[in-house]
């Protein structure tokens, strides 16, 4: 039978919620025993309910609560124990009645006694042994596998927890808040109690015992608080936490300076675990990390790679208010949570590095993946209506879509407002359990401004396209801008109503200079600007510019101030004149990036034909300017000239209706590259030789430095000549940094050369007792484009050094490969046969996991009857297995919808 649907519009609040939690944990070595005393009173907010038309409804009194894989030792009501019939169990709620022998009763307390078995939990939720530490995992759905609990975000209480352990095995004990007492107990074991203050929802729960190496620092709040601050990991890691340390602290001192907001327990710890579903978890003081995202230096660690630990540590440390302190009432307002702490932390990032390039990288990953979504079987708004199982809504729509949302806001309202509408939000909702409207309506009442329309972005899914044209007029010296909007059907939604899309712009001169801005109307001694908002609200809608002496060409979306499909009329000329003069660094790249689409598109379609295929001049010389412009840092060039993947150009492909062929896309894009390399050999060569070498120093000028050399390494392999492939497997041996190491092998390993076979031997051999490393070194070959890459990632599979229950082993190999496009779709399907085996061999483990990875399927009707035909047999096969997971099911099952 298909599993249960949730609905948001069924949302109840409960009738008993908790007020305080006091929770025992016995940990052993095959089991644990948890006992679990809450403090039950009738919830005001049910009543709040009623009084807004809802009815009650039988059953609303008794206590629902809910578990899973638990074992009930005792139930006890203020310490006495609770008669039989007075509960029920089945495999996945307890029952009780607390009205049947009270019916008055306004508060009582309920203990629960349940046994675990954290050494058999390989789905990693709940808590779980990873190697030889416990730990948890309690987003979404966690905590119900740990004990009977009304698991929702709703219900918020204080905890107290106490952790008892083995003192020798288990030395460390931590939990959330604040330790209030340590004691030994009897046979050679010890316990710690840690008391929260401030009410959260069991989400937020954690819990770690181990012998655990640390690092410790502290942090001077601007009130003047002294916050010790602890990092753990497995013994013999240490010195590689201190670059996670230093973006704890910057970190702390941005969200004060930016966001007025201080912390507020008395200490603040992470802990790095190997395994994990996620990539970090922001629990209360708390925060779990996935190894990946903490372990880091120089020697382990690329430039990504640091850049991408300082913006998780930021985005889980700012959820202490966005999220913590202010939670969601339920998980269809995931995004409020999440959409707006990943836009806090897109800002932190921007601050600490480049906002220019944290843009680009923004919009490539929103593009690649999210558009792709929306496109797709598993399109949902970014507040939903429904779902199955809430874990697989953890998507790129929640997370970066919802940030765009959250910046378009700042957009329009200013820096200002913007800052004092999420001050309004967190003063007012302290402590509380919230909706996506509360915090529009906070932004609202503190700015004056109608976010009505806005509110669309929230419930409807889809991605907008806007056409844009533009008409100069020389004899009345306007400029006119045409805008149309619309958005395709998606999944249970037709006929969307228009979006309210900001649109950053700005007019350039025939010199490259910028126009002042002035609408028809406006007062003439206005204070003149060279950029501005249009507010585009309707179907269709049209803005005039007045003194306007000559053709502009517009820069439009600057920022790209709202996540649409942009469609203008402006021609490859305008097009690689913006790419070398807008004002706006995120538009410069937009052009390139948009005059690098039509190219390859050209390009595709004449492989299509059998067309020779050859390059514009134009946009040849374009990409030879943009190389040598030293206006431009090493940073921006570098992603300047970074053509569209073969992703990003099939989502193209498939958003004009056109069916992807996969061979076609590779072809024309490996062309390309090679023939920009060709003609701009010399420069390249300058390029790398100028920025090759020198001390390793981690500042973003350093690094955009190391991006560009790279870059263009990158593009003089494609040539296929041996003197550059020994050019890089010659940094790949003097490399000093894992950065230089591993573009190299990156590079490398998509060339059949005794070089590659020697490059990855010895990189094995180096890293052979580092997991985290080995990662990348799964992961290159992965995304080989030669042709045995099926064969290769088999026989990876039955490497001693792979572990195929932990999930990023599974990502670093198997993900990666179904990201390889000319390699998974293959046209004999062997890519396709392989991939679907392992997500029936995971799911029975790691439900979470495999509906990950078989969403990789979800873009299966974009292509050819032949690769169509095979994904959908699969997809049947998966779908028909006894025992499948709702998680993978609802994949699976929307897919062939």
């Amino acid at each position: 039978s298909a599993p249960k649907t949730v609905r948001l519009a069924d949302y109840r609040p409960p009738f008993w919620t908790a007020e305080t939690t006091q929770l025992h944990f016995e940990l052993h070595e095959d089991h644990a025993l948890v006992t679990n005393t809450v403090a039950y009173v009738r919830n005001p907010r049910y009543g709040e309910f009623l009084t807004d038309g809802r009815e009650a409804m039988a059953g609303d009194e008794s206590l629902v609560l809910d578990g899973e894989a638990l074992e009930l030792v005792s139930l006890q009501r203020d310490g006495a124990t609770v008669d039989e019939g007075d509960y029920s169990v089945d495999e996945q709620h307890l029952t009780y009645h607390p009205l049947a022998t009270a019916p008055d009763a306004e508060r009582f307390e309920l203990t629960v006694v349940t046994r675990i078995e954290p050494q058999n939990n390989t789905a990693l939720e709940g808590l779980y042994r990873s190697g030889d530490i416990f730990c948890t995992q309690m987003e979404a759905q966690g905590f119900r596998r740990v004990t009977y609990f009304q698991d929702r975000p709703d219900v918020l209480a204080v905890y107290t927890t106490t952790i008892e352990a083995d003192a020798a095995r288990y030395p460390v004990l931590l939990g959330n808040g604040n330790p209030v007492e340590r004691s030994a107990v009897a046979d050679g074991r010890h316990r710690v109690t840690w008391h929260d203050p401030f009410p959260k929802p069991c989400y937020l729960f954690a819990l770690v015992a181990g012998d655990l190496g640390h690092i410790e620092d502290r942090f001077t709040t601007r009130s003047g608080r002294t916050i010790p601050l602890s990092i753990y990991c497995d013994k013999g890691n240490e010195a590689r936490l201190l670059h996670a340390m230093t973006s704890l602290k910057k970190s702390m001192a941005w969200d004060e300076r930016a966001f007025g907001r201080e912390y507020d327990l008395d200490r603040f710890m992470i802990v790095a675990v190997k395994d994990f579903n996620l990539g970090a978890m922001e629990n209360k003081g708390l925060n779990l990390f996935n190894a990946i995202v903490v372990l880091a230096d120089q020697a382990t660690a690329s430039d990504t790679d640091l850049q991408r630990i300082e913006g998780v540590v930021g985005h889980e440390y700012f959820h202490n208010w966005s999220g913590n302190r202010v939670t969601c009432r339920d998980w269809f307002q995931l995004s409020l949570k999440e959409g707006f702490t990943v836009f806090r932390d897109q800002q932190f990032s921007g601050d600490m590095n480049s906002h220019a390039v944290q843009r680009i990288g923004d919009v490539r990953q929103l593009r690649n993946t999210q558009f792709s979504e929306d496109a797709g079987p598993m399109a949902h708004a970014v507040r939903p209506s429904e779902y199955i199982e809430i874990n697989n809504f953890y998507t790129t729509t929640i997370y970066e879509k919802g940030a765009e949302l959250i910046r378009m806001m700042y957009v329009m309202l200013g820096k200002q407002r913007f800052r004092k509408g999420s001050d309004l939000y967190f003063e007012r909702h302290d402590g509380q359990a919230v909706t996506t409207e509360e915090f529009v309506r906070a932004m609202e009442d503190a700015s004056g401004v109608d976010l009505g329309q806005f509110s669309r972005w929230y419930v409807q899914a889809g991605t907008p396209r806007l056409d844009v044209s533009g008409r100069w007029l020389p004899d009345e010296r306007c400029y006119e801008l045409d805008f149309e909007q619309s958005c395709p059907d998606t999944p249970g939604q037709t006929h969307k109503q228009p979006f309210h899309i900001p649109v950053a712009m700005g007019l350039l001169g025939p010199d490259g200079a910028e126009l002042p801005l002035r609408l028809e109307g406006e007062p003439q001694d206005a204070e003149p600007v060279t950029s501005r908002v249009l507010d585009v609200t309707a179907a269709r809608q049209s803005f005039r510019f007045t003194g306007i002496d000559s053709r502009p060409v517009p820069s439009l979306l600057r920022g790209f101030s709202a996540p649409v499909r942009l469609q203008t009329d402006l021609g490859d000329d305008d097009l690689a004149f913006l790419a070398l003069h807008d004002a706006d660094e995120f538009n410069r790249w937009e052009a390139f990036q948009e005059l690098s689409n039509r190219t390859l598109l050209g390009l595709i379609s004449a492989r299509r034909l059998g067309d020779e295929l050859t390059l514009d001049d134009g946009f040849v010389e374009t990409f030879a300017r943009l190389l040598t412009d030293d206006g431009i840092e090493p940073a921006l060039t570098a992603e300047t000239i970074h053509l569209p993947s073969e992703v990003a150009l099939h989502d193209l492909l498939s958003s004009h209706g056109e069916i992807i062929d996969v061979d076609a896309v590779h072809a024309a894009r490996e062309f390309t590259l090679a023939a920009l390399a060709e003609a701009t050999r010399d420069d390249l060569v300058a390029i790398y030789e100028r920025h090759h070498g020198g001390p390793y120093r981690t500042e973003p000028e350093a690094m955009g430095r190391r991006a560009l050399k790279n870059t263009a390494l990158g593009y003089l392999t494609t040539l296929g000549e041996a003197s550059f492939t020994k050019l890089c497997y010659t940094q790949f041996r003097n490399a000093d940094n894992m950065t230089d190491e591993s573009a190299a092998l990156g590079l490398l390993t998509h060339v059949a050369t005794p070089e590659r076979e020697q490059a990855l031997r010895e990189f094995r051999e180096r890293w052979q007792g580092d997991a985290l490393v080995l990662n990348k070194w799964f992961a290159m070959q992965a995304a080989s484009k030669l042709p045995d890459t099926i064969d290769a990632v088999q026989r990876l599979a039955e490497d001693p050094a792979f572990d195929p229950g932990n999930p990023n082993h599974v990502r670093s190999l198997y993900r990666t490969f179904s990201q390889n496009p000319c390699q998974f779709h293959a046209a004999d399907g062997r890519g396709y046969e392989l991939y679907a085996g392992v997500v029936l061999d995971i799911d029975p483990r790691n439900p979470i996991l495999a509906a990950r990875l078989v969403s990789a399927f979800n873009t299966w009707r974009r292509f050819d009857p032949g690769r169509r035909d095979r994904i959908e047999a699969l997809l049947r096969r998966i779908f028909q297995t006894e025992g499948l997971s709702p998680n993978t099911f609802e994949v699976v099952s929307k897919a062939l919808a």
